[in-house]
């Protein structure tokens, strides 16, 4: 049985969508999709405790714990908890702003430790632990500056935290890295870290990464 003129035009028809379709999705594995992100420097205490709080947020895509805010330029644990260095201990966030926003991410921030009392969280004194936020460009600095404008009526004492741009970053001992969900069972885990994950985890059901 020889082809019809219609069935030929209807196969060549078919190879052509066939060929295009397979272009397609090559130039897209080529040149995967582009998330907006943006990176933030928080601080509130130990930053066993910021870590793992921000890094359960949906849109979160990578945290940090390091330190920032000081003039030694090779900050260690041991000289960063001395106080000698300025440093603060601090968390570099990196989000996706196409699923979390800046003003999310200060509520979950704020709502997880004391920004009213100075160089201090808890137990945990010294400035170290002071309250900070290290901005990257000016339009964060706005942000902040809003927010907390916004939330200062219902502290009964004055917001201390400290705004700054972010100078730089030193990425903390391998040890520091993820250290909640790699030393669950350790006492300041379970005592301190695990109260506040599950308080941020209800009150911020909706942006919680589900995973």
């Amino acid at each position: 049985m020889r082809p019809t003129a219609i069935s030929i035009v209807h196969w060549k028809g078919w190879l052509l969508f066939l060929m295009m379709s397979i272009e397609i999705q090559a130039q897209l594995l080529a040149k995967p999709l582009q998330l907006d992100s943006d990176t933030i420097i928080m601080g509130g205490g130990c930053f066993w405790c910021i870590e793992p709080i921000m890094a359960s947020l949906d849109g979160v895509m990578n945290t940090t714990s390091g330190y920032a805010g000081g003039t030694n330029k090779e900050p260690t644990y041991k000289s960063v908890s001395l106080g000698k260095t300025g440093h603060a201990e601090v968390v570099q966030v990196t989000y996706d702003k196409t699923r979390i926003s800046l003003t999310q991410l200060l509520e979950v921030f704020f709502e997880s430790h004391d920004p009213t009392t100075l160089n201090r969280q808890g137990a945990d004194i010294g400035s170290q632990y002071r309250s900070i936020i290290l901005y990257r460009t000016e339009e964060q600095k706005q942000i902040v500056d809003q927010f907390i404008t916004s939330i200062s009526k219902h502290y009964n004492s004055p917001i201390v935290t400290e705004i700054a741009l972010s100078s730089k970053f030193y990425e903390a001992e391998q040890y520091h890295q993820d250290y909640f969900h790699n030393n669950k069972s350790n006492r300041y885990c379970t005592m301190i870290i695990e109260p506040k994950l599950k308080k941020v985890k209800e009150k911020f059901s909706t942006i919680i990464n589900q995973k």
